[in-house]
């Protein structure tokens, strides 16, 4: 099968079209034939090897693991593992599996969901990576209520597009900060006010918010705290630096050494890939409360331009490979 390769860390150019073999699934497995991958951030950091804690973590320490990045999807299965039930082959997917920069990639039958029909496949493909950490920052660690007023920081990125109208789908007021460029698009996702960080200081505008999720932003915590009401919570979800060691994990640790002593609440949290999780983003898609965001879509071959595109700031939205034609 055709697939997106790399055997060393480097930056996005490296990728490589290339013929690798098609994977097996486990007994606890689907095999899927992948239609269209999204692209996020955890590609970025498997695929240059930065921070240095990623190698660590079990990806290889001179050279990745795996030579086929991706783990957004979505598709038709293939094949099941002998212990799958609620999959059969034909049927339309979307969630999370393995090297999903091919044809063809495996996933836990728990990390997967029925596609919802009223999206395309590189709509579906959108969903779940960024989708997961915006639906758990607005309900889990946000705990968000109707009528609080939440600020989000990087509200026009394939996290906080969804995080905008997770927030308001329960009922808050939103505010969200992006470029001019990206203004319109926060605007149409039903944000109630939009800050343009080039002309303004959302900590000097006066306001305190309830919530504030920090998506894509690289605030201090003075500036952050300065905004959040007195016995607000401040969720840290992203905002990263291009230090080879910690890659701006330093502020979020200090949040969380600073919480306990403070009224306010400092939250930072890891996204966790529950596939009950994947099925609520789905009700909230067929309801109608959140649609993903599509900046613009690549074909597999240009992976690597699709990377550079998102890491270089320049998506509105979710950057997303188009595999097999639907």
């Amino acid at each position: 099968m055709k697939a997106i390769a790399h055997d060393v860390y480097g930056p996005p150019e490296i990728l490589e079209l290339r013929d690798v073999a098609t994977p097996v699934p486990a007994d606890d497995e689907v095999l899927v034939r992948v239609h269209a991958a999204g692209v996020d951030r955890g590609v970025w950091h498997l695929v240059t090897g930065l921070p240095y804690p990623v190698r660590l973590a079990g990806y290889g320490i001179r050279r990745p693991k795996g030579a086929v990045p991706g783990t957004d999807l979505a598709g038709r299965v293939e094949a099941v593992g002998r212990g799958v039930t609620g999959f059969r082959p034909g049927d339309e997917v979307f969630g999370i599996g393995t090297g999903t920069f091919a044809e063809y990639a495996c996933a836990p039958a728990g990390k997967l969901a029925h596609k919802p029909a009223g999206l395309t496949f590189e709509e579906a493909a959108a969903v779940a990576i960024s989708g997961l950490p915006a639906l758990q920052s607005v309900r889990d660690h946000g705990r968000v209520e109707p009528g609080q007023s939440v600020l989000i920081i990087g509200a026009s990125g394939g996290v906080g597009t969804f995080a905008v109208q997770i927030a308001k789908a329960n009922g808050a007021e939103v505010t969200g900060v992006c470029s001019t460029a990206k203004v319109d698009l926060v605007r149409s996702i039903r944000a109630d006010n939009v800050v343009d960080y080039t002309r303004e200081d959302f900590a000097r505008l006066g306001r305190r918010y309830d919530v504030i999720l920090d998506i894509g932003g690289n605030a201090s915590l003075t500036r952050l705290r300065n905004a959040l009401a007195p016995r607000g919570r401040l969720v840290i979800v992203g905002g990263e630096t291009d230090g080879r060691w910690l890659g701006g994990t330093d502020r979020q640790l200090r949040a969380l050494a600073l919480s306990p002593f403070v009224s306010q609440t400092l939250c930072v949290f890891i996204s966790k890939e529950k596939g009950e999780d994947i099925r609520v983003l789905r009700d909230l898609v067929e309801s109608g409360d959140i649609a993903p965001v599509i900046d613009r879509t690549y074909p597999l071959a240009e992976a690597g331009t699709a990377l550079r595109r998102l890491v270089d700031g320049q998506a509105r939205g979710k950057v997303v490979l188009t595999v097999t034609a639907g």
